[in-house]
């Protein structure tokens, strides 16, 4: 197995909202989808897509015509090196539009004993679902940091708590990566 660094940035939003990951280079996109939903504080109630080169990956739907490539049929090697783009894009939520920009860091060997996928650090917190996208975030943050803004209190108890765009939930975010790679570990064969 090789592993691959990545950093996860998400577009135009203030403060920073970025993750240093490892993963298995040969990590299907939609686990990798998975695993940047967990990583990011994303709860995977929007669709997404993968996007390289002129290509896309994600759930294809003839319905709408979508002709992306399928995300559980195409690994995060074969975008690297189908594409040769050091650069991915993520996009989740359509209506919101949550452009997240993958780099492709160093390849190296997994170390003995650990899980991957693994989240290594974290900055900033991620902006609630279903905030209304970048103006919408923009907004919520003016209004949450101000308690005379008229839409304090209606805001505040749409999110359910006070809203610190520093403070991640940095141990949360890593428990939840870790179950995904508790889950994906390669079993042993039993001879």
């Amino acid at each position: 197995m090789t592993i691959v660094e990545i950093k996860v940035t998400l577009e135009d939003v203030e403060p920073q909202v970025s993750r240093i990951l490892q993963v298995p280079a040969d990590i299907r996109l939609d686990r990798l989808h998975l695993t940047l939903q967990a990583a990011m504080g994303w709860i995977n109630s929007h669709l997404y897509m993968f996007e390289a080169g002129h290509a896309t990956w994600g759930l294809p739907d003839p319905d709408i015509g979508s002709e992306d490539l399928p995300a559980n049929k195409h690994t995060l090697w074969d975008v690297i090196e189908d594409t040769g783009k050091k650069t991915i894009h993520y996009i989740y939520d359509f209506g919101d539009n949550w452009e997240h920009k993958i780099k492709i860091g160093k390849f190296g060997d997994p170390v003995p004993g650990e899980l991957y996928p693994r989240l290594l650090k974290v900055t900033g917190k991620c902006p609630p679902e279903d905030v209304g996208g970048f103006p919408g975030y923009e907004e919520f943050l003016a209004a949450m940091a101000d308690p005379e803004h008229s839409d304090h209190e209606h805001l505040k108890e749409w999110y359910g708590d006070n809203f610190d765009p520093n403070q991640p939930e940095t141990d949360e975010l890593k428990l939840e990566v870790l179950k995904l790679a508790k889950r994906w570990k390669p079993r042993k064969s039993r001879r």
